[in-house]
């Protein structure tokens, strides 16, 4: 990993990029190549799981979506001094949700009681203090050679070198406690999801009440919130207020914009594999394109407030970028209308984005 040299750091280039060149230039420069290289590590390590499903459950996690990584990575770009926790950190909280995606999707077990179970890997990750526990010990596979142990004991190793996450604890904890609630409810039998999650959206809804069921649900599924939580505690100045305000910036609408994106280009793969796809639940593509259209301005509003504002502005028009050049829209008729739709008009940041998400893809994915 490069360290920075005494001149960047004096030249104030640890703070965050100030728009979407000095953004850019940070992601190929550091980004890229250092997630890259955590990817690296983590997939050498799967390539040693001795069960033959979970390796290969976790190899296909990280071939088929390292852009998650390479996405949440960006937020290392807003401190550059402490990237060699945040990339780490980012990299490894982001593989095991990837990977129990797929464990969960491509379940050998529709067990609501194992899907908790494996997700306690993500409630221990954010806890410093937590020991690990069997997270396979209600499915057959049992046997990958420390591997979630591993990612599990790199982001308690990479959080406890955060100087400010004291104060940022309890609104992470809640964020990945509504995620772990939404695997669980999402992978179970295909009859009972849809019911559970809007039982629990009764239970939770009030936390946004303006979202329907299927969006509420949407934003509990993104890490956005966690990394960007993690990203301010760097600062051994952070408060609880300011992780409050932080929290209640990105959720819920950074995180739902960024999951109801996800669904969006993953429509046809999703009814192929017989998945829940939560953009599945509109009356009509009119409806689901202005519900997009609506989260994206609600978003704008919510991170005005935030300090450095214009990286995550920069963060929200990346998001309709990397996911809108994705070559799975142009396979889809509607998909393709709600994109062009959702790009009509679009600001020059996100064109610029959109070119730099093609460039990405086509050089490095």
């Amino acid at each position: 990993m490069e360290a920075l040299s005494l001149s960047e750091l004096e030249q104030g280039r640890y703070l965050s990029p100030r728009g979407p060149i000095g953004l850019m230039n940070r992601v190929y420069k550091y980004v890229l190549p250092e997630v890259r290289e955590s990817l690296h590590f983590w997939r050498q390590d799967a390539n040693g799981i001795p069960d033959p499903e979970l390796r290969k459950q976790a190899l296909a996690s990280i071939e088929t979506k390292e852009f998650h990584c390479i996405g949440g990575g960006i937020y290392a770009a807003g401190n550059l001094s402490m990237r060699h926790i945040l990339i780490p950190l980012i990299v490894a909280y982001q593989t095991i949700s990837d990977y129990l995606d797929n464990l969960c999707d491509r379940s050998t077990s529709l067990d609501p009681a194992d899907f908790r179970l494996l997700h306690q890997s993500m409630l221990d990750a954010i806890d410093p203090n937590a020991e690990p526990v069997n997270y396979y010990a209600l499915r057959d596979e049992q046997n990958d050679g420390g591997y979630l142990y591993r990612l599990v004991r790199k982001c308690q190793e990479m959080i406890s070198l955060l100087p400010g996450y004291s104060a940022a604890a309890a609104e992470i904890r809640d964020l990945a406690v509504l995620y772990t609630d939404l695997q669980v409810y999402k992978h179970i039998r295909p009859e009972l999801r849809e019911t559970a999650l809007k039982e629990w959206w009764k239970q939770q809804g009030s936390l946004a009440p303006h979202l329907h069921w299927n969006e509420f649900a949407a934003a509990t599924g993104s890490t956005l919130g966690v990394f960007m939580l993690f990203l301010s505690a760097c600062d051994p100045k952070l408060s609880k207020s300011s992780s409050e305000s932080i929290r209640a910036a990105y959720f819920p609408h950074v995180c739902g914009l960024h999951i109801m994106l996800d669904y969006l280009i993953d429509q046809e793969e999703d009814r192929a594999g017989g998945d829940l796809n939560f953009c599945n639940y509109y009356d009509d593509t009119e409806t689901m394109l202005n519900r997009i259209a609506s989260m994206v301005e609600w978003a704008r509003k919510d991170v005005r407030e935030l300090p450095e504002s214009s990286m995550h502005r920069m963060v929200i028009e990346g998001l309709l970028a990397l996911y809108l050049s994705d070559p799975k829209v142009s396979e889809q008729r509607e998909v393709r209308t709600v994109s062009k739709s959702l790009m009509r008009g679009s600001p020059l940041t996100r064109l610029f984005f959109f070119a730099n998400s093609r460039w990405i893809r086509n050089r490095f994915l």
